[in-house]
């Protein structure tokens, strides 16, 4: 017993940004985006979780590589390579797509305390920004870290969820070997939402800057100017291909719940927190409000930190301002304002009168849209030019890279088709 606590403790030190990178893409715009697929269209979209699969785990691998090898964030290596005018248009957009995402998470957080307790969702959804924010503040990152890792937890009350209801698995193997696309404006935008919400921005600049973290405070780092080892890339992609296995495993399985129970019983439009949570009501019962609210409310303190952190890395390499989640706040003081205005910007755009679930579809249809000029930008970042040392990457991954900017980039377009 004790050499297999042993070994699980090693396993799980050994996983780390990858692992809650994955995570964090599940966070409540994640679950409802996949709840409004799998209730709108059934099985129909359960192919896009094969498909994201590897493209996110190439970029995501990539974003983490770019960290390691340089000790530095998406922004700086973006800035040495092009014009600083597209770096701040670049953060720029990463760092409004992030305090609307924040908003919506945080609202949807209150909406799900809400079916628990009663009582006013905005006030809720404020204390709980706050509650993130003096978390990120106070904790250090190596000690928050392992927080957050517990949190991922929760996400497979999903797996359960499916496997105690009637799912018809021969018309859900179909549909998630056979891809069905249909040039419907509906289907389109949702498509986009799912691609936004499964290879989100955010993400590329936490990973980043996570692993350059890593690298300065890891063993395995042992000479600063050497090239990345075959090691250490190991080490990023088992621990990236773990965190995006699950990710995706929880994602597939939100839509099948929801289309087995909500779009089964002919409820097609996610309108309230409460529809969400009938999904789960199979497995739930009485209880179906508060397991899905345990779901909504853990990966919103997962995510909203994860999303603050995203945006004050970027901001603060851009204006080459000391930044780092493991500093005390009197030694990064831009930082961590940054980290505070992207919090309370999000917290104060829950005083809208907009619908939080509506938010979070629309949010993560954005993270579509702004996804496809980063992607491109840091595929730019890693192609040789002069003759100068770039990072050292296996040609599939540069491959399924430039395959992820174009699967991300023709979506967008065919949904503006649509619209247009």
């Amino acid at each position: 017993m004790a050499a297999e606590q042993s070994g699980f403790r090693k396993v799980w030190g050994a996983l780390g940004p990858g692992l809650i990178t994955g995570a964090a893409d599940d966070d409540p715009s994640g679950i409802a985006t996949y709840s409004q697929a799998g209730a709108q269209f059934g099985y129909t979209l359960a192919w896009t979780m094969l498909l994201t699969l590897p493209f996110m785990a190439a970029i995501q691998i990539i974003s983490a590589a770019i960290g390691w090898d340089s000790e530095a964030g998406l922004a700086r290596n973006i800035s040495e390579r092009l014009p600083r005018s597209v770096l701040f248009a670049i953060v720029a957009l990463l760092a409004v797509a992030n305090t609307i995402n924040i908003a919506a998470d945080l609202a949807a957080m209150g909406a799900g305390f809400r079916l628990i307790v009663g009582g006013p969702a905005l006030a809720y959804a404020l204390l709980f920004g706050v509650g993130c924010l003096t978390a990120e503040i106070l904790i250090p990152y190596h000690r928050y870290v392992g927080y957050l890792k517990f949190l991922t937890l929760v996400l497979f009350v999903y797996v359960a969820a499916a496997f105690s209801i009637h799912v018809p698995w021969l018309q859900l193997l179909t549909s998630t070997l056979l891809p069905h696309v249909s040039l419907n404006r509906d289907m389109l935008l949702t498509i986009v939402a799912v691609f936004g919400t499964t290879i989100s921005p955010y993400l590329f600049f936490w990973q980043a800057s996570q692993e350059a973290e890593e690298s300065q405070l890891s063993h395995r780092r042992r000479h600063a100017s050497a090239p990345m080892s075959a090691r250490a890339f190991r080490h990023i992609s088992r621990d990236t291909w773990t965190g995006m296995i699950v990710s995706n495993l929880i994602a597939f399985f939100i839509i099948v719940t929801t289309a087995a129970t909500l779009h089964a019983h002919g409820v097609t439009k996610i309108d309230t927190a409460a529809q969400a949570a009938e999904a789960l009501r199979p497995i739930a019962g009485a209880f179906t409000f508060a397991l899905f609210a345990c779901g909504i409310i853990g990966t919103g303190l997962l995510a909203v930190p994860v999303l603050a952190g995203s945006a004050a890395y970027a901001v603060a390499e851009s204006f080459h301002l000391k930044g780092s989640l493991e500093l005390p706040a009197n030694r990064a003081i831009g930082f961590y304002a940054i980290v505070s205005a992207a919090t309370l910007a999000g917290a104060g755009l829950t005083l809208t009168s907009i619908d939080p679930i509506a938010m979070l579809f629309w949010t993560a249809v954005i993270n579509g849209v702004v996804a496809v000029p980063i992607m491109a930008v840091m595929m730019i970042v890693i192609t040789p030019r002069g003759g100068r040392r770039t990072l050292e990457l296996p040609l599939w991954l540069r491959t399924l890279g430039w395959f992820a900017t174009a699967l991300m980039a023709i979506a967008v377009a065919l949904m503006v088709w649509s619209v247009v």
